[in-house]
């Protein structure tokens, strides 16, 4: 398996810090610092109701005076008059726009955009700019300006949430995430930065911005304590109580997640440290990084996808978003339960050390339309579930309920909704012995 990129000579490293950042205004926004009553009131772009202007591939424009390109990939099912999440995914240096787009250095396809792009299932635009000479030096401000104009080129053509715009990246793609967080509070919802420095400076740094950092304790690169020096700007800066989150200790090859408390409202920071190195796909229970295994990913699509959106999701979109397991169950009452051997359940466990992820199709094998549906299981002892996806799931251990959510509750006979979610286990990865839906015991494939 192949790792990420990123290794700084000591000297590249002296220079990288000592580099200072200008920066230009995104036309289509203020550049004053956001505060919490600006959080949601912008709106959707003016590419909504139009045809989309772009495909998805890559794109090449100038911005500067220098030619620059990004890759754009744009939902299957995509809606024009539906505002869509936008994630900007930052390379490593001697990465590229190819290896975010692709995911091909960890896991091809499913280490996409980090991972996130198998987690949104069409529901939201990805773009992965290109740094120039593989990195994101940003001189003069110059790869702030690129995020402009880009984002002016996609916006103009493309229907987007403007209260839904994210950056993320790892290592100099982590330092860009952090500068775009300091020249761009007002203009990005929220930034995740994996294993980052202050490489690509900090132009501004005293606005607001939901923050969530990640860092490999025994980092040789970009140490840990680099780290948590912009972890605390946020933490100062969202008005969050100080303190020192707990870590895990050297060989535990575990990580802790803390959640900060104090912040203002919208503005929340989220640290996550692990026993690893300089890794960007870090995976507990064993050494390196691991695309299907890593718990990353779904931690950052949490934190990214906890502030909703303004529009409800597009009408029976194909392939629907994941959801957080504490989404509230949906209002729509349920059909009655269906007559036995009415459903059927597909499960695909996928487990390692103290993990595991559970993939559930249900199908209606009965003669009438379902409309609203309850998936009822009951989790083997020591698992606990920590991230989902189409369907809301309460409680997160023993006797679990999953329950629609409001793009996937009707089931046509013959037809299949596809659900699943991520856990944590103390040894035994087994699945359920048993569904029901609707209070109908459903055969098992």
């Amino acid at each position: 398996m192949v790792r990420p990129r990123s290794i700084f000579g000591p000297a590249a490293i002296a220079a990288l810090l000592v580099l200072s950042v200008g920066g230009v205004a995104l036309a289509t926004g203020p550049t004053a610092t956001a505060s919490t009553t600006d959080v949601g009131t912008l709106a959707a772009t003016a590419g909504c109701g139009r045809a989309p202007g772009l495909n998805s591939g890559t794109h090449t424009i100038q911005s500067n005076g220098k030619s620059r390109s990004y890759i754009l990939r744009i939902p299957a099912n995509y809606n024009n008059n539906h505002p869509y999440r936008l994630v900007l995914g930052f390379h490593w240096r001697g990465g590229s726009a190819v290896d975010v787009d692709t995911g091909q250095t960890v896991q091809r396809d499913t280490w996409s955009y980090y991972g996130l792009r198998q987690l949104a299932n069409n529901t939201t635009i990805f773009v992965a700019p290109q740094g120039l000479n593989a990195g994101w030096a940003n001189s003069g401000g110059e790869d702030v300006t690129f995020v402009d104009d880009l984002l002016r080129q996609v916006e103009a053509n493309l229907c987007v949430e403007t209260t839904q715009r994210f950056a993320l990246g790892f290592s100099w793609g982590g330092g860009m995430s952090y500068a775009l967080a300091c020249a761009r509070p007002n203009v990005f919802r929220a930034v995740a930065v994996y294993a980052g420095g202050l490489i690509s400076g900090c132009s501004g740094g005293n606005g607001r911005i939901a923050y969530f950092g990640a860092h490999g304790i025994r980092d040789n690169v970009l140490g840990i304590s680099g780290g948590r020096s912009l972890r605390d700007r946020f933490v100062n800066n969202n008005g969050c109580t100080p303190q020192n989150p707990p870590e895990p200790g050297q060989g535990s090859l575990t990580h802790r997640t803390t959640t900060y408390s104090g912040c203002a409202a919208g503005y929340p920071v989220v640290w996550a440290a692990f026993d690893e190195g300089h890794i960007a796909a870090p995976q507990d229970g064993a050494p390196g990084d691991s695309g299907s295994r890593t718990w990353l990913p779904a931690e950052t699509w949490r934190f990214f996808t906890q502030f909703g959106s303004s529009t409800p999701p597009p009408t029976d979109p194909t392939t629907p978003p994941p959801t957080d397991p504490t989404t509230p169950p949906p209002t729509d009452p349920t059909t009655p339960p269906p007559s036995g051997g009415a459903c059927r359940v597909a499960v695909a466990v996928n487990a390692w050390n103290n993990g595991l992820t559970q993939d559930l199709t249900i199908t209606n094998t009965g003669g009438s339309a379902i409309n609203g549906w309850s998936l009822v299981f009951t989790l083997p002892g020591g698992q606990n579930i920590t991230g989902g996806w189409n369907a809301s799931y309460s409680p997160t251990s023993g006797q679990v309920t999953a329950r629609n959510v409001s793009y996937n509750g009707s089931i046509a006979p013959g037809a299949s909704v596809s659900i699943g979610f991520q856990a944590t286990h103390t040894g035994n990865s087994a699945r359920p012995s048993s569904y029901t839906l609707n209070g109908a015991t459903c055969t098992i494939a």
